[in-house]
């Protein structure tokens, strides 16, 4: 491996680099995604509502205190405003929803630039390679294989270096995407319901 990263040229300590943050930014974005936001929105704010129910606003407003997600800190913002009205009570959800749940798309960005740039580093060592050969080509004025076939290593090292760390970049921003995508539309809907039921129930009025 390490014979493999010397042959590959100077453009391998880029794509180290690249593959270093890019293992950082997958675990942070599994750690936040998953384990963070493990909290099913639905089943949530449907206990939140049994809870209503069965003993009151205030036993829901303790239960939610109690629940460390974002989510549970969102809806605590709305009900804690429902005295106040429908659009008191969606502002406020909509406020602490935009900081308790920045952490969606948190890093997503140098994922995807991860995922771009570390082909195009490939292609500078493959240019680099290449350049090597035809020198060496140059100055024996002969095509010699044992000239040749290093910098043709050198060209191959590093593109498929980029293409194994964009490769699996690629696939977890599409995973993480999908994960994000599907969170929201959760977290939308639930706050709908929630909304829904109370006004139903003539807690929150219009």
């Amino acid at each position: 491996m390490i014979e493999l990263f010397q042959k590959g040229g100077i453009v391998m300590w880029g794509l180290l680099v690249l593959a270093i943050f890019a293992i950082a930014i997958i675990l942070e974005r599994f750690i936040s995604l998953y384990i963070l936001s493990f909290t099913n929105p639905l089943k949530l704010v449907q206990k939140v509502i049994e809870i209503i129910e069965e003993q009151g606003l205030k036993e829901a407003l303790d239960y939610l205190y109690n629940n460390r997600s974002p989510l549970a800190k969102v809806l605590v913002a709305g009900l804690e405003k429902v005295q106040l009205g429908k659009s008191a009570f969606e502002d406020a959800m909509i406020r602490k929803a935009i900081s308790e749940l920045s952490f969606l798309d948190r890093n997503m960005i140098y994922l995807s630039a991860i995922t771009t740039i570390s082909p195009l580093l490939g292609f500078i060592g493959t240019s680099i390679g290449l350049i090597k050969v035809f020198n060496a080509i140059a100055i024996s004025g002969e095509v010699e294989p044992t000239l040749v076939a290093g910098g043709i290593s050198e060209a191959l090292i590093a593109t498929l270096t980029s293409f194994v760390i964009a490769a699996p970049c690629a696939l977890f921003y599409a995973i993480f995407t999908n994960r994000i995508n599907t969170y929201q539309k959760q977290i939308e809907e639930a706050s709908n319901a929630l909304v829904e039921y109370l006004l139903e129930k003539g807690i929150l009025v219009i």
